[in-house]
Formats: C-alpha cells, sequence, structure tokens
C-alpha cells in the first residue's frame, strides 16, 4: 500500500494493538475514513480526554480517570477493600475480570507481561512490589499486608513469573509473616485470567493455597 502512505501507517499503528494483526487493523482504518466527520471528530476528541483524564495508581499501577491530583484508584481507596491482601496480576485485564467475579476484595499489583518479565529479569516492578509490602504506608495504605496471592496466568511465562516473585517475597526480611498463595488450579493450562469465566475464576480465589 506504498501509495496510501498515510493509510499504511495508521494500519501500521493498529496493528500493534494487542491481538490485532494487518487484516483488523485495515478494516479499522477504513472504518474510520467512511465514518462522518463528526463521528471521527468524536472519536478523536474521546482517546484525547481520555489520554488526558487517566492517571496511573501509586500502589497498584492501574490506570484510572480521575479530574483531581487523586494517586490512588478508586480500588485503592475503597474502605470496604480488606487493604491486608495484595493480589499480584500481569495486566489490568486481569484485574477486571477478577472484579467482576466480586469474589475477591483485597487490593491488586499490576507485575507486567510474564513474557517481557522472562525477557528481562530486571523488571523495576519488583522492587517496586517489595517496597509496597514492606512499607504499605509509603504507598498511601495504613495496613500491615499479611497476605499475597499470586495470580499470574496459567501459561509457562506466567508459571515461572509467579515462581520468581515467590522467591523474591520470600526473601524479604519482615518482623511478621507473610502468607503466600497461588490460585488453585480450575484455570486451564496454558489459560488467561481475562478469558475466563467468572465462576472459574471465583473457585480459583476460593481453592488458593
Amino acid at each position: 500500500m506504498a501509495q496510501f502512505p498515510i493509510t499504511q501507517k495508521v494500519i501500521d499503528i493498529f496493528s500493534k494493538f494487542p491481538t490485532v494483526g494487518k487484516r483488523t487493523a485495515g478494516r479499522f482504518v477504513f472504518y474510520l475514513i467512511k465514518l462522518p466527520q463528526a463521528e471521527f471528530d468524536n472519536f478523536i476528541n474521546s482517546l484525547k480526554k481520555l489520554k488526558n483524564s487517566t492517571r496511573t495508581c501509586s500502589f497498584c499501577f492501574n490506570p484510572f480517570e480521575t479530574e483531581d491530583e487523586k494517586t490512588l484508584c478508586p480500588i485503592c481507596e475503597n474502605p470496604a477493600k480488606d487493604k491486608t491482601i495484595i493480589c499480584i496480576i500481569e495486566k489490568e485485564a486481569d484485574l477486571n475480570a477478577i472484579e467482576n467475579t466480586k469474589k475477591y476484595n483485597g487490593l491488586y499489583f499490576i507485575f507486567g507481561e510474564a513474557t517481557a518479565m522472562l525477557k528481562n529479569s530486571d523488571n523495576p516492578r519488583t522492587n517496586e512490589l517489595e517496597e509496597r509490602i514492606k512499607d504499605p504506608k509509603k504507598f498511601g495504605q495504613n495496613s500491615e499486608i499479611s497476605e499475597v496471592i499470586i495470580a499470574t496466568n496459567s501459561t509457562y511465562e506466567g508459571e515461572s513469573t509467579g515462581l520468581f516473585i515467590e522467591r523474591k517475597l520470600k526473601s524479604l526480611e519482615l518482623p511478621y509473616s507473610l502468607k503466600i498463595t497461588h490460585l488453585a488450579k480450575g484455570l486451564p493450562t496454558g489459560g488467561e485470567l481475562e478469558y475466563a469465566d467468572e465462576e472459574t475464576i471465583s473457585s480459583a480465589f476460593e481453592g488458593r493455597k
């Protein structure tokens, strides 16, 4: 599509989205081209507002929308949440999948994609996780962390990352005993939390050990 450089550039941009290939990216682009100008302008303005009004939570790294100077997301700020438990997940979509079950009432920590972590064992999130467990007050939480649930995906990369995180947490010198659990194996091998149904995720939490 060399004769349409702008079209190709936008297709290349969409192709970088998760699970989006060249063919799907092309459909997105041609859909946008056919949009009435008013709808297209609304789409562009919404993207700008999304970027400008979204922050990353200072505790769990979950993106959230805010119009003020808040640093904690609504989940970390919620007084009804159990602030003594942290669930470690790979990505934002996993958090949403767990929240939709309404079976888990603790905090989260988005560690990052397991594949990326295995390529770079010096993932800065490792140190950031340790800091939040050692001193949660520094990050806006007043309760001592008593349990960490490792909820990385049931893929080879996810399992390896989970074991890596567990070893790191066990090496921490804390003035109290930290309970480390993994989700039960109700999740299919090779599967991801993002695509699991709510009942399966609920069972995995209830059977964690």
